[in-house]
């Protein structure tokens, strides 16, 4: 499992201004339901953007729902009305960089539901991810590397254990953001103790999902971000 740090706000002006090309080129031409979209290469043309950008765009919208893309055949309009799709489109142009504290707080929100649902659900295969990204964390840990970005991949490992792809893509959607500021903000000491110590909170953690345990997973889960509760309620 890798991570990518892409929440850029210059490429997330790039990719809206995209959006709203190609919901003007829907309201433009009257596509009804069903209807296919130009190729990207055509679009990309008539919109002066790489494909790449027309790509992204046209992914976003299938996360959305507005937009369907079918292997050999194309992209087709969603099989909803024109007034949702404009609806829509006008929310996610409207969407802004959240704070940290907001991504932090869902974060905490939606772990708590994953950790749950990951001791109930994990299969073998599940259990090796999290107990390799859970090693690959202690061994920087214990080499005084930097090992935030280990210390989210255990938890994206748990959100995938979970089954439930909408929570595990919601994680994939905010740690990027995590990542990038989760230093700036210095939420959490970065002292040697205080490494060691969520060495011990994600073995815990580890072990109450082994055990299929889900009030104890929650409960150690709740334990682990102490932290973070800390900066988020300041309690």
């Amino acid at each position: 499992m890798k991570l990518e740090v892409i929440t850029k706000k210059d490429n997330k002006e790039s990719l809206n201004a995209i959006i709203a090309k190609i919901r003007d080129y829907i309201n433009y031409k009257n596509l009804e339901p069903q209807d296919k979209l130009p190729s990207e290469r055509m679009l990309s043309e008539k919109f002066g953007v790489s494909r790449g950008s027309v790509r992204d765009a046209i992914q976003k919208l299938e996360f959305y729902g507005i937009l369907k893309s079918i292997p050999q055949s194309g992209t087709f309009v969603a099989n909803i009305g024109k007034i949702a799709i404009n609806g829509i489109i006008d929310d996610i142009l409207r969407l802004g960089v959240s704070d940290f504290r907001s991504l932090v707080e869902t974060r905490i929100l939606l772990e708590l539901k994953t950790v749950r649902l990951a001791a109930t659900r994990r299969t073998e295969e599940d259990l090796v991810n999290i107990k390799a990204a859970l090693d690959a964390y202690a061994d920087k840990v214990h080499t005084g590397e930097d090992a935030v970005q280990e210390d989210l991949i255990f938890h994206l490992a748990i959100a995938k254990a979970s089954g439930n792809s909408t929570i595990n893509n919601m994680m994939l959607i905010i740690t990027p953001e995590i990542l990038t500021n989760f230093e700036k903000y210095h939420v959490c000491d970065k002292s040697g103790n205080e490494g060691l110590d969520r060495i011990n909170d994600h073995t815990e953690v580890y072990d109450a999902i082994v055990a299929q345990n889900p009030q104890l997973a929650k409960q150690k889960m709740k334990q682990h971000f102490k932290a973070l509760y800390e900066y988020c309620y300041n309690v």
